[in-house]
C-alpha cells in the first residue's frame, strides 16, 4: 500500500475552519431561533449555506492537505453534490435545534440524519478523486468514522439547542462549544482518511494539474470570508434586534406612562374623572345583568381651602397623599376610588343594601377626623359624604353623580363630618347649582357683569390714588350677587378665564376714559385668579388690553394673592417679571393669609404688599394683630415695597397704620366701592378746589 503524508498548515487551517464553521452553526442557531416570519426563514437559508460550506471546506482542505506520490485531482460535480450534502445535512440541523421542543427521539434521529449526511459527503469527496484501480478502505476504521460523524452530530445538536438563546456570556460559551465540535469534525475527517489505503500502482483519474496549494488557499480564503461576512451580519443585526427591543420596551413603557397620566390623578396616583366614568359604566352594566346594587359616595374635605391657604399648595398636597392613604385602608380591591380634582374624591363600591354603604361612609368619615401631621404641622379636616345608591337614586351615570354630588352639599349645609344619602328634595339645590352655571356661562355675552370701583387713599385720608376694581353680577333674577356666591364657581369649571379677560379690559377702559376726563393720576388694580395666572397667554391678554385702551402700563396694577405667588414661585418670578418689564405694577394681595418663603417673597418683581383685612379688623394697640401688621410694614420697607391696608372701618385703625408707614388705605372707613355712575357723578358735584371724595367728615382737595 502506498504511504501518504499530510500538510500540517493545511492541516491546521483545516481546524480552524471546523471551529469557525461551529460557531457559525452556533450563531446561526440563535438567530434563527430569535427571529420570526420570513426573516427567521431567511437566516435558515443562509445559516444552512455557510454552515455547510464550512463543514465542506473543512473536509475539501483536509484532503487537499493529504499527499500520496502522484497527482491529485477532483471531478467538480461529484465534488459539487458533496457540497450539496453538507449543505443539506446543515438546514436539517438548524431546523431541528429551532423547535420550540428537543426530544431525545428526534435528537436521535436528527443525529443519524446528519451524521449519515456528513459521512456520506466526505466519502464522495474520497470518490471525486477517482482513485484507480479504487481505495480499499478499514471496515473498523470507516465505522469508527461514521460513528463519530453520528455522535458529532448528535452533540452539536444538543449544544446549539442549549445555546440558541441570549444568555449570560453566550459568547463563552458558544466559543467553547465551537471548540469541542471542531475537534469532532476534525478528528472524523482524519479518521476517515485514516481508513482509506491506496494500492501499489494507484492513480487519480481526476488530476489535471492544478496546484493543490493554490486551491486550498483559494478555498480557505472564500470559505474564511462567507463565515466571516456571516458572523458580521449576525452581529450588526443582533445589535440592531437589541436596540430595537430596548426602543420596542421604551415605547411600551411610555404608552403605559401616557396611559397611566391620562386614566390616573397625577398627585395621588388615583383614577381620574375618566377612568371613573369607564368604571362606572360597566358597574351599571353588571348591576342591570345581575339584578345587584352599588352606591356612588361624593366626598369633600371640609377646611381644605384653609389649609391650603394657611400653610401653601406643597402642604396641601401631602395632606392629600395622606388623606387618600387613609381612605384606601377603608375600602376593598374591587371599590374604585378616584379623585375628580381639588379635594373632590368619588368611591365606586358594590353593596347588599343602604345599611352596607352608611357602614363605610361612616367609616371613610371617621379616618379622616383624626388629626395628620404633615411636615411636622398637625392638620385637622373633615369630611363631608353624600351617597347615590343604584338603582334607587339613577339609573344612568349622570344622575348618578350628580345626585351623589347634591348630597353631599346637603351634608355640608347641615353641619359637615358626616354623610347624608340622596333624597329627591335635595334635586332643588342640584338643579339650582346647574342653572347657575349655566348663566354664568352667558352673562359675559348678556352684558350682565359689572365692576364697582372702591378708592385706594393715600394715607391717612387722601386724596386718591386709584381704584380697586371688583367684579359683580347683575343677574336677570336674582339681583346683584357678589363674587363670593359665583367666583368659586367660576374657577372650578374654567369660566374665570374669559370673564377675568373681560374683568381687565373693562377696568382699562373706564381708566382711559377717566384720564379723557383730566384725572390723569388715577390708576387701577385687577385681581387674578390662580388659574388666569396660570394661563399661557396671560401676557398677551393684558398687552392687548392697554393697548387697545391706550393706558399707560405703570396706571395698570395686578393683584394676587400670597398663595398664588406661591404656588410655583419660579414660574411666578418669570411671570411678574414679564409684566412689570412692560411697565405693569404688581400687588401681593391678602398679604399675611398663606404661607410664603423670604427667598422667593425677595425675588417677587411686586411693587406693594396688601395688608389682609383680617388683621385690620381685629387690630388694636398691643394685641398680636396689631404686632402682625407693624411686622408685615417693616418687612414691606425693608424689601422697598409700599404698603396698602385694606379693611379700614374705624379711625383709630386709621392713625394706627398712618404712624406704622402704610402709605395707602382702602375700606369702608375712607369709601365704599362704588359704579362708574356714581365716581362720574362726583366728579361732576366737585366744586372747584373740592375733592371728588369725602373721607370721613371732610373734603379733600385733589392734587392740580
Amino acid at each position: 500500500m502506498l504511504v501518504g503524508s499530510y500538510n500540517n498548515i493545511l492541516v491546521f487551517f483545516s481546524f480552524v475552519v471546523a471551529v469557525l464553521a461551529s460557531y457559525t452553526a452556533l450563531d446561526m442557531a440563535g438567530r434563527v431561533a430569535t427571529s420570526s416570519g420570513r426573516a427567521a426563514q431567511l437566516w435558515w437559508i443562509g445559516g444552512a449555506f455557510a454552515m455547510g460550506l464550512g463543514i465542506w471546506s473543512m473536509h475539501f482542505i483536509g484532503m487537499l492537505a493529504f499527499i500520496l506520490p502522484f497527482a491529485l485531482g477532483y471531478d467538480p460535480l461529484i465534488t459539487a453534490g458533496s457540497l450539496v450534502l453538507a449543505i443539506v445535512a446543515s438546514a436539517l440541523a438548524l431546523w431541528l435545534v429551532c423547535q420550540r421542543e428537543l426530544r431525545w427521539t428526534h435528537l436521535v434521529h436528527g443525529s443519524l440524519l446528519i451524521g449519515a449526511g456528513i459521512a456520506a459527503m466526505h466519502y464522495s469527496g474520497m470518490v471525486a478523486m477517482r482513485i484507480q484501480p479504487g481505495i480499499v478502505y478499514d471496515p473498523v476504521w470507516l465505522i469508527v468514522s461514521v460513528a463519530i460523524a453520528v455522535m458529532a452530530s448528535g452533540a452539536a445538536l444538543w449544544l446549539a439547542f442549549r445555546l440558541r438563546a441570549n444568555l449570560q456570556h453566550v459568547r463563552i460559551w458558544r466559543s467553547a462549544a465551537a471548540l469541542v465540535m471542531g475537534l469532532a469534525i476534525t478528528g472524523m475527517h482524519y479518521t476517515g482518511m485514516a481508513a482509506a489505503n491506496f494500492p501499489e500502482g494507484s492513480f487519480c483519474g481526476a488530476a489535471n494539474g492544478v496546484d493543490t496549494n493554490w486551491l486550498a488557499l483559494l478555498v480557505i480564503v472564500v470559505t474564511l470570508a462567507v463565515l466571516a461576512i456571516t458572523l458580521i451580519v449576525s452581529v450588526l443585526d443582533a445589535r440592531m434586534q437589541a436596540r430595537t427591543s430596548v426602543l420596542a420596551n421604551s415605547l411600551e413603557k411610555a404608552n403605559g406612562e401616557l396611559m397611566q397620566l391620562a386614566l390616573h390623578d397625577n398627585l395621588t396616583r388615583l383614577p381620574n374623572r375618566l377612568l371613573l366614568e369607564d368604571r362606572l359604566s360597566q358597574a351599571l352594566k353588571v348591576a342591570q345583568r345581575e339584578q345587584t346594587r352599588f352606591a356612588v359616595m361624593f366626598m369633600d374635605l371640609d377646611g381644605f381651602k384653609a389649609v391650603n391657604d394657611a400653610y401653601g399648595h406643597h402642604l396641601g398636597d401631602q395632606l392629600l397623599v395622606g388623606v387618600t392613604d387613609r381612605l384606601r385602608g377603608c375600602i376593598r380591591e374591587q371599590d374604585t376610588l378616584a379623585r375628580l380634582g381639588g379635594d373632590e374624591f368619588v368611591l365606586l363600591t358594590s353593596i347588599s343594601n343602604p345599611d352596607d354603604a352608611a357602614t363605610v361612609a361612616a367609616k371613610l368619615v371617621h379616618s379622616i377626623a383624626e388629626p395628620f401631621v404633615v411636615s411636622r404641622h398637625q392638620l385637622s379636616v373633615s369630611m363631608s359624604v353624600g351617597i347615590a345608591v343604584f338603582p334607587g337614586d339613577g339609573e344612568v351615570e349622570r344622575d348618578l353623580l350628580l345626585h351623589a354630588d347634591a348630597a353631599m352639599y346637603h351634608t355640608k349645609s347641615a353641619g359637615r363630618n358626616g354623610y347624608s344619602f340622596f333624597e329627591a328634595s335635595m334635586n332643588a339645590n342640584a338643579v339650582e347649582h346647574l342653572q347657575l352655571l349655566n348663566d354664568l356661562r352667558l352673562a359675559v355675552a348678556r352684558g350682565e357683569l359689572r365692576l364697582h370701583y372702591q378708592p385706594k387713599f393715600e394715607a391717612p385720608a387722601g386724596p386718591v390714588r386709584g381704584f380697586e376694581a371688583l367684579l359683580r353680577w347683575q343677574h336677570s333674577q336674582r339681583g346683584m350677587l357678589s363674587p363670593d356666591v359665583f367666583l368659586p364657581l367660576a374657577e372650578k369649571t374654567g369660566l374665570i378665564v374669559p370673564i377675568g379677560k373681560w374683568v381687565l379690559n373693562e377696568a382699562c377702559r373706564q381708566l382711559s376714559e377717566w384720564h379723557g376726563q383730566g384725572l390723569t393720576h388715577w390708576t387701577v388694580a385687577v385681581n387674578l385668579s390662580a388659574v388666569q395666572f396660570e394661563q399661557s397667554d396671560l401676557l398677551e391678554v393684558v398687552v392687548e388690553a392697554i393697548g387697545r385702551h391706550g393706558i399707560p402700563p405703570a396706571m395698570l396694577t395686578v393683584e394676587i394673592t400670597e398663595s398664588v405667588a406661591m404656588r410655583s414661585p419660579e414660574s411666578t418670578i418669570e411671570t411678574l417679571q414679564k409684566l412689570t418689564d412692560m411697565g405693569v405694577k404688581a400687588s401681593i394681595d391678602d398679604f399675611g393669609t398663606g404661607y410664603s418663603s423670604l427667598l422667593y417673597l425677595k425675588r417677587l418683581p411686586a411693587s406693594e404688599l396688601k395688608i389682609d383685612r383680617a388683621f385690620v379688623r381685629e387690630m388694636s394697640v398691643g394685641n398680636e394683630d396689631s404686632v402682625i401688621v407693624s411686622a408685615i410694614i417693616a418687612l414691606a420697607k425693608a424689601l422697598g415695597l409700599e404698603v396698602v391696608a385694606e379693611g379700614v372701618e374705624t379711625a383709630d385703625q386709621q392713625m394706627f397704620l398712618t404712624r406704622l408707614g402704610c402709605e395707602t388705605l382702602q375700606g369702608f372707613l375712607l369709601d365704599r366701592p362704588m359704579t362708574p355712575g356714581q365716581i362720574c357723578a362726583r366728579i361732576e358735584h366737585a366744586l372747584p378746589g373740592e375733592s371728588v371724595f369725602a373721607t370721613g367728615r371732610q373734603l379733600l382737595t385733589e392734587p392740580a
